[in-house]
């Protein structure tokens, strides 16, 4: 039998090119290769925009139509929205007895996450609710419910792999072996670079380029990238190592690659010619993704029937181990 993946995605915005070379991309190959679960964290998302659930509803949609874009296949994989299994989150009740508060607030992605938002809204803490930090715990639900064996992440995701196998140790040790612990599979691309050069592409950042920018808004973006600093003429040498156009001219693999960083380093290459030589090659690089999103948007009804299909799938799985799991800890009344 495959190995079960299981990843997912929060819905609180449209797919960025962060998303793509960093997870989406590798997820469309996994699923040739294993039984894929993709899911739609519309709950996660809820941990901190709970007061602003139509985006997160919006958003749901959003995304699929995204995934659908860049080449998930529902023949292929199974699509889910998160709320629609309620085994998740009565898998998250149970385990929520077996993590302690300290625990969580060690856990280094909810310690990096927390200090982001006392950043954004005040040292008193009082904007960190109990869901927000308590979500490596839902995330372990969504893993073990539907018997993830395998789980794509990137290097900043690893404390919450470990986490999930804690919590699985800890329930077997308690109520006998039920539950498998899954494996983290690291991403093959390390994390995209945001286009004002920061280490991160981020929706919040305000450096991201989106999957389904427009033409227009591609040019505005890539124009208004950070290049070398040192360069103030056209015929400047620069180091395109440290120049962000570079960066998504090998990012995107651009077959021209070679002569533009050779130029670049001559000084024979301008900085605006550059520029338009990657929005060239970016349109080029979205034009099949755009067409593909174009036709699943015409045919939405079909968009809903994967996502059912998806959910009544994993739901399935879900119920198979909530059989297991109320057995172990003997009320299965």
């Amino acid at each position: 039998m495959k190995k079960t993946i299981l990843t997912g995605i929060r819905p609180t915005g449209n797919l960025h090119f962060g998303h793509y070379f960093g997870a989406t991309r590798n997820w469309v190959k996994l699923q040739d290769e294993y039984e894929c679960f993709f899911e739609i964290a519309d709950v996660q998302a809820l941990t901190d925009n709970f007061q602003n659930p139509e985006k997160v509803r919006k958003n749901v949609y959003e995304l699929t139509l995204d995934l659908l874009s860049v080449g998930i296949d529902p023949k292929k994989a199974h699509l889910f929205i998160q709320s629609k299994i309620p085994e998740i989150a009565e898998l998250t009740v149970f385990y929520s007895n077996l993590v302690t508060m300290a625990r969580l607030y060690r856990n280094p992605t909810v310690k990096t996450e927390i200090a982001q938002k006392k950043a954004l809204f005040g040292n008193d803490g009082e904007s960190v609710t109990y869901g927000f930090v308590g979500y490596p715990v839902s995330q372990a639900a969504d893993i073990t419910a539907l018997g993830g064996t395998l789980v794509p992440v990137g290097e900043d995701q690893l404390p919450l792999i470990e986490q999930c196998r804690e919590i699985v140790r800890k329930f077997n040790s308690i109520y006998g072996v039920t539950l498998q612990e899954p494996e983290h599979l690291l991403s093959p691309t390390p994390r995209i670079k945001g286009l004002d050069g920061k280490e991160k592409m981020g929706k919040s950042l305000g450096n991201a380029l989106y999957l389904n920018d427009s033409k227009e808004v591609v040019k505005e973006k890539i124009m208004n990238a950070v290049t070398d600093p040192s360069k103030i003429k056209k015929d400047d040498p620069a180091n395109p190592d440290i120049c962000m156009v570079y960066y998504y001219h090998k990012l995107i693999n651009n077959p021209n690659l070679e002569t533009v960083c050779k130029e670049c380093k001559n000084g024979t290459r301008g900085c605006v010619a550059c520029k338009k030589e990657l929005i060239d090659k970016i349109e080029e690089f979205l034009t099949p993704i755009r067409e593909k999103r174009k036709y699943y948007e015409e045919h939405f009804d079909e968009v809903k029937e994967i996502l059912e299909e998806g959910s009544n799938e994993a739901r399935n799985r879900a119920k198979e181990t909530m059989k297991k799991v109320k057995a172990s800890m003997k009320i299965d009344y």
